[in-house]
């Protein structure tokens, strides 16, 4: 096993989360590189920050190739969002939140804020949502309790994913051993992305106030 050498011979680590990752990308290849990366939309507390750079380096390691990490860690990111977003549909808001209750290490005011947070910027929410973490995981809970449509919400779910993981699966592939330096950057790409997003509601805000200002003038 070619990443299992990789590990044998320093530079990853072979233990807990990360080392249980290794192990399944190593047993299952690309399969297991798109379940790892479903259980960070999943299970929120596996984060994708450690799952996607070790993809990278997997593909490094000749384990399987770039594009095959990319489509799979992104098919991965899909699936799972798809599974909560057929939660939310199915079981309603209620009885999502209290499966939601029982997940380890999250709480009701982590699916009240991402709630919130889909309430105001609707499809926007889930594109940027991809990038922020939590977010990413948890805004397919509204989506789904919302009916939004399903096309649109697949579509921008994978956009969204496509982005994110690209970052970090390239970036993972060309520092090779060096992939956990990924990592204290994920920080403050997520600021970012977070300040990128409240630029654009600012200025989605600021339109509307303007036009409604028009139309009473107008008035």
């Amino acid at each position: 096993m070619l990443l299992q050498a990789a590990v044998d011979g320093g530079g990853v680590p072979d233990s807990g989360l990360a080392g249980a990752m290794v192990d399944l990308m190593d047993a299952l290849g690309l399969w297991g590189a798109a379940i790892a990366v479903g259980l960070d939309n999943v299970f929120p507390p596996v984060p994708s920050e450690i799952v996607l750079p070790l993809a990278g380096f997997a593909a490094s390691q000749g384990t399987f190739s770039l594009t095959g990490a990319l489509i799979a860690t992104t098919l991965g990111s899909v699936v799972g969002a798809g599974l909560l977003y057929g939660l939310g549909a199915v079981f309603g808001r209620e009885r999502s939140l209290a499966i939601f209750a029982k997940v380890p290490l999250l709480k009701i005011s982590d699916f009240e804020r991402t709630e919130a947070w889909f309430a105001k910027h609707g499809s926007k929410a889930i594109f940027f949502g991809r990038m922020v973490p939590i977010f990413r995981s948890l805004i397919s809970l509204p989506a789904g309790v919302e009916r939004m449509n399903l096309a649109l919400f697949l579509t921008l779910t994978t956009l969204g994913s496509l982005i994110w993981n690209s970052i970090f699966v390239v970036t993972g592939y060309r520092l090779g051993r060096d992939w956990d330096r990924v990592e204290p950057w994920a920080d403050r790409f997520q600021k970012l992305v977070i300040a990128a997003v409240l630029v654009v509601v600012v200025g989605f805000v600021a339109i509307r106030l303007r036009e409604l200002l028009r139309e009473r003038r107008a008035s």
